[in-house]
């Protein structure tokens, strides 16, 4: 434990207790640093299907597997609990999120998703339309914005702005719509034909394009800034326009203020513990066939098989699996990494396809906070002008008309993709991420300091892909001999199928170019259903 060191406040010169949780960083790096000579295993297993990583996309190709009614496999997955990015802790008894904290309602491409959701009694048709469970739609209400000293409803900046910033709200809405009408963006990404418009968003940074367009209020570049860091871990001067757009228009637009979004444009499903929930759902009929700490450290193909040598963290032990196919459910670096020889096309995504890196600060608070004025406490708070990203109540969904007892915030901060970021993530003690938490909220929370009981600190080195410019073009241009990436050179459509070398399926998140959960199922479940 340490003292609360370099903030001011009420809870000044206190003994906030906590550590790091949840990733060990150690594990991955096993990988990196690890001797280069084959080491003899200490026993050999035979399975028709191995999974290679259990985060989503691994999971849900395990279900897909199941479906087809292969129960002869085995899920390989670094840390002691599945989930990737989509899970969850306890701190001081109370459930919150260690990454991803939220679904929104997917949209009819997602089908894949929407049928699970409805397996698990999530999504019902009543009446004739589709309704979701009052119990996981995120309670009102849902956002709110630190802004001028206040708290308003929603993230976008509307306090006093003037009529030039109005204006260009409704420029960049218009703008959104007019790219919809000429080319389809749709989530997952490969239910929509890449078109030469989708191109020519690849080709250059968001930024560049806002410029472009005449889109230069402080405003609303510091809104759209905002959303990329959110979804992509990076800024808007990194992320393609493409990528940019796409947050809009693979959903349900952007809409100006007054403009009427429709019931259905707000829908998220969230849970105290984030999309572990979901992760919780997907790895718990797959009992002793999801083997966890285990670091995957070779995957070659064979003349009749693959073989996979994995590193058992508490066994201490090289384990090898033989096995008729494999789904490699890794990020791209980690697999042209581990899988022997790897092709031309794998070694080009990875390394033109940078990750960003994140911590994540959960706080225990033993009593609600004092409230700035304006909007009533959301699940998502955010801070204008901040480069962290706000928190999430773990609290929210509690059925109840105002904050009581103790909660945990969840903040975030997306560090980008920088080398220099992921190195001082490693480098700096958990004490630096819960100060930098706790000065972050400081204006707003000026009693944040006073309440807080514990800290939980989360460094994810490689969290998420970044859509970086180019990177849609050289996806799309990826071979795979049994069906491409779902991602066309024309502009019709193609079947969805995940990239595929020979015995080797490949399923992340990381071959749509970015990380959100339903790219990451969708590809799971394609790759389980065609191996």
């Amino acid at each position: 434990m340490a003292p609360l060191a370099g903030c001011s406040g009420e809870g000044a010169g206190r003994v906030i207790e906590g550590g790091f949780a949840g990733v060990a960083v150690e594990r991955g790096h096993r990988l990196r640093d690890a001797p280069s000579a084959a080491a003899t295993p200490a026993l050999t297993r035979r399975v028709q299907v191995l999974v290679a990583g259990g985060g989503i996309a691994g999971l849900a190709a395990a279900r897909a597997l199941r479906q087809r009614g292969i129960e002869d496999f085995r899920v390989l997955e670094l840390e002691d609990t599945p989930g990737g990015n989509s899970r969850g802790l306890t701190l001081a008894g109370l459930p919150c999120p260690l990454g991803a904290h939220y679904l929104p309602v997917p949209g009819e491409a997602a089908h894949e998703v929407q049928d699970w959701l409805e397996e698990l009694g999530l999504r019902q048709r009543v009446a004739g339309r589709w309704t979701y469970d009052e119990r996981a739609l995120c309670h009102s209400p849902q956002e709110r914005l630190f802004f001028r000293g206040a708290w308003q409803d929603g993230l976008l900046p509307l306090h006093e702005v003037g009529v030039g910033t109005l204006a260009q709200y409704r420029r960049f809405a218009q703008r959104i719509a007019t790219l919809q009408r000429q080319a389809r963006f749709a989530l997952p990404l490969a239910r929509a034909p890449l078109s030469g418009l989708h191109r020519a968003l690849d080709g250059e940074t968001f930024d560049a394009w806002l410029a472009r367009e005449g889109l230069d209020d402080p405003h609303l570049r510091w809104y759209l800034d905002y959303c990329c860091r959110d979804d992509f871990g990076a800024g808007s001067a990194v992320v393609s326009a493409w990528a940019g757009v796409h947050y809009f228009a693979s959903r349900h637009g952007f809409h100006a203020p007054g403009d009427e979004p429709g019931e259905e444009a707000d829908g998220v499903l969230t849970w105290p513990e984030g999309n572990g929930w979901l992760a919780q759902r997907l790895a718990a009929p797959l009992g002793e066939r999801l083997l966890g700490a285990r670091v995957v450290r070779r995957i070659a193909q064979e003349r009749h098989g693959v073989t996979v040598d994995a590193w058992d963290v508490h066994a201490q032990r090289l384990e090898r699996w033989t096995c008729a196919h494999c789904i490699v459910a890794l990020p791209s670096f980690v697999a042209a990494r581990v899988v022997a020889n790897p092709p031309d096309w794998l070694r080009a995504v990875a390394r033109a396809q940078p990750h960003a890196s994140w911590v994540v600060v959960n706080l225990a608070l033993d009593a609600p906070l004092h409230d700035r004025p304006g909007a009533a406490p959301s699940w998502d708070n955010v801070v204008y002008g901040s480069t962290a990203l706000g928190y999430v109540d773990a609290g929210h969904q509690r059925l109840q008309p105002v904050p009581l007892g103790p909660t945990v915030l969840t903040w975030y901060h997306a560090l980008g993709a920088q080398p220099a970021a992921r190195e001082a993530l490693l480098r700096l003690p958990w004490t630096h991420w819960r100060d930098a938490a706790l000065a972050d909220l400081a204006e707003p929370h000026p009693d944040l300091s006073a309440r807080t009981t514990r800290v939980a600190v989360t460094r994810h080195g490689h969290a998420m892909a970044v859509p970086v410019p180019g990177i849609l073009n050289l996806l799309s241009q990826t071979p795979a001999p049994t069906g491409r990436i779902s991602l066309s050179k024309n502009d019709s459509a193609t079947p969805l199928a995940p990239p595929r070398d020979g015995r080797l399926s490949f399923a992340h998140a990381d071959w749509s170019g970015y990380s959100v959960f339903e790219e990451a199922f969708t590809r799971g479940h394609g790759a389980g259903r065609l191996a």
